[in-house]
């Protein structure tokens, strides 16, 4: 693909010296600007693959490109992980500073940004991600929601042309999860900016434009959200099943009521259930 900002060509990954292979003979392109899913169980290979992406391990076999460097060339990892941010599944483990601008500005520090061009980067990321009111605020008392959101400042900060997220909600209640979903939504409508989401909830899945399903290393369906929701049989072969919305739209169906095929999020529920009321 030309303008892919992430390619995979035949990549493989063991963790150990002839082992079995965690992720096995992936090929895949994000193109700019895209939000794409990568959707598994726990052990499927997700979190390896983001870790080959931002050049974390290095593939046993096969080549992976960022930003058109290739990720086993050394001289490219720093430029790589500045282009290609990543957020992790427990906030706590991305957060270093006492106070919430000074965590924003690590990153910063680390890539060697002059200290004048600091605090205006450093506001923007915390207004993009609806945190700056909290700049001084002790991380440590923040909600995970906040906390992850300002995890997120941290990458963005680095102005990164891609993040990857690596079950960066597993660890956040609805509300907290809905917080850092909309914010990233915001981050990719509106900067463009090209998001690879790494979860196992199908409801976050759901949003975004393209779906791949991993089972042991390897994918195994792709296509649009509502393609690959729709072959609920396959799914359930590798122990997924369908966003709530769509499983209640299938038992309201049976039930005789005339539901419009492909439903997945709510507020598609709600504008279809209006609609048959008027």
């Amino acid at each position: 693909m030309a303008d892919a900002i992430i390619s995979l060509d035949h990549v493989s990954y063991a963790y150990e010296e002839n082992g079995p292979e965690a992720v096995r003979d992936v090929s895949f392109s994000v193109p700019r600007g895209a939000f794409y899913a990568i959707l598994g169980q726990n052990g499927s290979g997700k979190s390896t693959l983001a870790k080959l992406i931002n050049g974390l391990y290095m593939p046993t076999k096969g080549v992976v490109t960022v930003c058109g460097m290739n990720t086993q060339d050394e001289k490219n990892t720093w430029e790589i992980r500045r282009k290609a941010g990543m957020v992790f599944q427990n906030p706590d483990n991305q957060l270093v500073a006492t106070i919430v601008r000074d965590d924003v500005a690590f990153g910063l520090e680390n890539i060697g940004v002059p200290t004048e061009e600091m605090p205006a980067r450093i506001d923007q990321a915390l207004t993009d991600v609806g945190m700056l009111s909290y700049a001084q605020r002790a991380p440590h008392n923040l909600s995970g929601g906040q906390k992850q959101r300002v995890a997120i400042a941290g990458v963005l900060a680095m102005r990164p042309e891609a993040i990857i997220f690596d079950e960066s909600t597993a660890m956040l209640d609805p509300q907290g999860r809905k917080e850092v979903l909309q914010a990233v939504q915001r981050l990719n409508r509106e900067q463009g900016i090209t998001v690879l989401w790494i979860t196992h909830f199908m409801e976050e899945a759901a949003l975004c434009e393209q779906v791949y399903v991993m089972h042991q290393g390897r994918f195994v369906l792709s296509g649009s959200p509502r393609e690959v929701f729709a072959d609920a049989e396959a799914l359930r072969e590798y122990r997924l099943d369908a966003p709530p919305m769509a499983r209640l739209s299938q038992q309201l169906k049976k039930a005789g009521m005339p539901l419009r095929d492909g439903i997945l999020t709510t507020e598609e529920m709600a504008e279809e259930v209006l609609r048959l009321c008027k």
